[in-house]
């Protein structure tokens, strides 16, 4: 069972970059908005189901059915997060490695929030410096 793209309050962004890259990796399979629009339907669950149910039986001709960015568009309005730079400033800053986990995993993860905001190389550097643990400081 394909793990729920948007759940009852917020999106999950996983599920929506799995869904990013089987539209790369499946260009001839997913040739038009609308069959990215019908994969993506498959992950929607709870509260974001009955909102695309909704619509469909009462506006069955809304964008959304047959525009990407139409459903994107409506979905994140709808059960995104709020502020989505606040809430990577907040991953950011709050992100620690642990002394067991692989660095370049652990940088990955950084990369991820860093480039959803627009803080420059010293603050990014700084902050990513703060995440480390104290035996890969020593090694820099």
């Amino acid at each position: 069972m394909p793990v729920p793209l948007f759940r009852m309050t917020t999106i999950e962004a996983q599920p929506l970059e799995v869904c990013l890259t089987m539209f790369q990796s499946k260009l001839h399979t997913f040739t038009s908005d609308q069959a990215w629009v019908a994969f993506a339907m498959s992950y929607l669950q709870g509260i974001a189901l009955d909102h695309y149910t909704t619509i469909l039986c009462f506006n069955s001709s809304h964008p959304l059915f047959t525009n990407w960015q139409a459903f994107v568009n409506e979905f994140f309005s709808k059960f995104g997060v709020y502020d989505m730079v606040t809430e990577a400033e907040r991953k950011l800053t709050s992100l620690r490695m642990s002394t067991n986990k692989c660095f370049t995993a652990f940088v990955v993860q950084f990369e991820k929030e860093a480039y959803k905001i627009s803080w420059n190389y010293n603050a990014l550097r700084f902050q990513l410096s703060e995440a480390l643990p104290k035996h890969i400081h020593d090694v820099l």
